[in-house]
């Protein structure tokens, strides 16, 4: 898909269409396309700075401010290292699984 809608988005990633409105205010460089009707329409680029936000506030815990300074001066860095959490945490679950199956043969 080329574009998605708000909803789409809220799902896609977990959290409520108002705080994807909320941080287009904050970050408008992550802001999506409107319509002519005023319907947002998000771009995978968008979806991506979103993303990142999201790991910002969310997982790291960063506060408004610090997320919008390293927005601005570490995008690159946020980036590869939400590669490498995703990466480990993927890797942590199948070994769960793995280790979950071994006991139930025993």
């Amino acid at each position: 898909k080329k574009y998605y809608k708000i909803k789409d988005v809220a799902e896609m990633l977990g959290i409520v269409p108002s705080t994807l409105r909320y941080w287009e205010q904050e970050f408008p460089e992550c802001s999506p396309r409107r319509s002519a009707s005023n319907q947002r329409y998000y771009t995978p680029e968008n979806i991506e700075c979103i993303r990142i936000i999201h790991y910002l506030l969310k997982v790291k815990g960063l506060r408004m401010e610090a997320a919008k300074e390293q927005l601005r001066t570490n995008r690159e860095n946020i980036s590869r290292n939400m590669e490498i959490v995703g990466i480990l945490t993927r890797t942590r679950a199948e070994l769960q699984e793995m280790l979950s199956a071994l006991k139930k043969r025993r």
